[in-house]
């Protein structure tokens, strides 16, 4: 019994992992994402995840199907946090098993970098300087080739901000 949820409550991880377990199993690997106290060389207090539910959740299940129709027998489930998370709380989970470990190691690895690039969970990071958006990028901004002064749409910061006028 599969389980997919995106949830404010904190993760249970015994029950993710019985969700995968089965006597025709016998590998079985987990990823624990676990929020830490820096990121790109900065400080971080406090994580929020947003995400728009309904959409997340369906996202979560069709990624599974399409990495079980890739790799065959392989049992998934996903729980990844939205709200305000400590450091040191456990974010998202990932669990798959399969009859061997190379095709349990394969199938969370699958799962997770999947999650992270296809469901809508939004990440803002608390650190000293105040919090900002994490992956944001204004819509106005083509590239690496801007940072922070434009000549067009005004000037603003990749934070979102409009930065002050000199």
């Amino acid at each position: 019994m599969s389980l997919f949820s995106i949830q404010a409550e904190p993760i249970d991880v015994g029950a993710v992992i019985a969700s995968v377990q089965a006597e025709r199993f016998g590998g079985l690997d987990v990823f624990l994402g676990i929020v830490r106290s820096h990121n790109d060389g900065r400080p971080v207090s406090l994580l929020e995840y947003e995400a728009y539910g309904s959409m997340a959740q369906k996202q979560l299940e069709r990624i599974a199907r399409g990495i079980q129709e890739q790799l065959g027998d392989v049992a998934l489930s996903a729980v990844h946090r939205i709200g305000a998370l400590q450091v040191g709380d456990a974010a998202v989970i990932c669990a798959a098993a399969a009859a061997h470990r190379a095709e349990a190691f394969q199938a969370c690895r699958l799962l997770i970098d999947r999650i992270k690039a296809e469901v809508p969970v939004w990440k803002r990071e608390h650190g000293p300087d105040g919090p900002y958006w994490v992956g944001w990028q204004d819509a106005r901004c083509h590239g690496d080739e801007h940072h922070g002064e434009h000549k067009h749409h005004g000037e603003h910061d990749h934070q979102g901000a409009p930065r002050p006028a000199p």
